[in-house]
């Protein structure tokens, strides 16, 4: 059983981060600075290669207080969802 959240279908971000390449801890590092640019309620988009942003970007946002919304597989990289709160 797989403990991966899978984005809702239909889900639109309202900004996306390309972090495809950069390897821990880029990825989160990049994420933390793109969400102060957004509005809270808006949704952050992260486009990532590495596994390691499986356990970072939803335990970051368990810590900070913002939404993981989950994720989803792509051709090559996952798309990882925030809602900023």
């Amino acid at each position: 059983m797989s403990d991966i959240k899978k984005a809702p279908e239909g889900i639109t971000a309202n900004k996306t981060l390309d972090a495809k390449g950069l390897s821990c801890p880029m990825p989160l590092l990049r994420t933390k600075k793109e969400i102060e640019k957004i509005k809270a309620g808006e949704i952050l988009e992260v486009l990532g290669t590495d596994p390691g942003s499986r356990n970072d970007i939803p335990g970051w946002c368990a810590r900070s207080g913002h939404e993981y919304l989950g994720e989803k597989e792509d051709a090559g990289f996952i798309r990882f969802y925030v809602k900023k709160k």
